[in-house]
């Protein structure tokens, strides 16, 4: 089954269960996969997918980050809920050491001295974190701390 179908299924079985905060979050999920097989004109395929429900979460962070500055903590545990559920179709997230461990590797094969190395030091950590799921936000700032040593 993919994942478009896994949601969708889903999002019938939270309807029938009444489950309201699932129900909205799926749909909202639903709604950015339409839109996106629009922009596209074709169907999603299983990466689109994963790139789209990074980017929903992505998203939910920083809303939970302006939420939090501005006290209000209903919508911080409602999108932190929502974060909750959205990961739960992508892979599971890259460990801290296994992020620490690309960014060294990617340090060390790019040959960075300094913070001006930042950009090709974080195309070559991303891509070896390619398709485990790793915060970009984590991997930039563990490049930064390293670069500045």
């Amino acid at each position: 089954m993919s994942l478009k179908q896994k949601i969708l299924s889903d999002l019938t079985a939270s309807m029938k269960a009444q489950t309201a905060e699932r129900t909205s979050t799926l749909r909202m999920v639903k709604a950015a996969m339409v839109n996106r097989e629009i922009e596209k004109g074709d169907e999603l395929d299983e990466d689109e997918m994963q790139k789209l429900l990074r980017s929903l979460v992505k998203q939910r962070r920083d809303s939970v980050e302006q939420y939090e500055k501005a006290a209000r903590l209903d919508l911080v545990q409602k999108e932190t809920a929502e974060i909750g559920i959205i990961e739960s179709y992508l892979p599971a997230a890259a460990s801290e050491g296994e992020i620490e461990a690309a960014v060294l590797s990617a340090i060390e094969e790019t040959s960075a001295t300094s913070m001006k190395d930042m950009g090709r030091v974080m195309k070559a950590a991303q891509a070896k974190l390619a398709g485990k799921n790793a915060d970009g936000r984590t991997v930039s700032e563990l490049v930064k701390s390293k670069l500045s040593l």
